[in-house]
């Protein structure tokens, strides 16, 4: 079964229906209770991260999901805000992150980009994802819709499972054992993130 936490932020019910259409259980956390069984974890976000972080304190679910992830209980991926949540911290926030995979999220520099363009980065871009990763299982030339200004930085160069380019390559894909995460939507995404959802479900 899928378990996707409710937090009050993040597209819950576009990825619930698409596991509903690929007759794959699931169902919404939204108390410790609910999460105290879950084997695989989905952890959206949208906005600002301290918001989203706030939300996710204030929600009763932040001790469970901590025990359940230190413990090695089940299998997590964050997507957009919930991957960068996945940080120790980010540059647009005060808050400390969930510290479940090492790094720091950070702002672009447009000042460096190699192309003119501007943020937020939104729109569809190509994906090229880390051989045998399991999430990006049977794409060829996988694109995702993406929309943020900032990005995954981890501190650990073989955590990054995925990568993209806007004026200069970035991280938009990380794992540290079970925990995964994506920058990208993809639940926005057409086939390329239906099929990642549903590896997540059968991995």
């Amino acid at each position: 079964m899928i378990t996707i936490v409710d937090y009050g932020v993040g597209n819950v019910q576009a990825i619930a229906n698409i596991y509903k259409r690929l007759n794959i259980e699931v169902t919404m956390a939204r108390d410790a209770a609910a999460i105290a069984g879950a084997t695989k974890i989905v952890l959206p976000g949208v906005g600002a991260f301290d918001w989203a972080m706030t939300r996710l304190n204030d929600s009763g679910m932040r001790k469970a999901l901590d025990a359940r992830v230190g413990a090695g209980q089940c299998d997590v991926v964050g997507i957009c805000v919930g991957m960068q949540m996945l940080a120790d911290r980010s540059d647009e926030g005060k808050l400390p992150g969930l510290g479940w995979v090492p790094g720091e999220v950070r702002r672009f520099d447009d000042a460096r980009f190699s192309t003119r363009t501007h943020l937020p980065h939104m729109g569809w871009n190509d994906v090229e994802g880390r051989p045998g990763e399991p999430l990006f299982r049977g794409m060829q030339a996988p694109r995702f819709y993406f929309l943020h200004s900032y990005y995954f930085d981890p501190r650990e160069a073989g955590d990054a499972i995925a990568s993209s380019d806007y004026g200069g390559r970035f991280t938009c894909g990380v794992r540290r054992g079970r925990v995964a995460g994506v920058q990208f939507h993809p639940e926005k995404s057409h086939q390329w993130g239906i099929a990642l959802l549903k590896n997540f479900a059968e991995a």
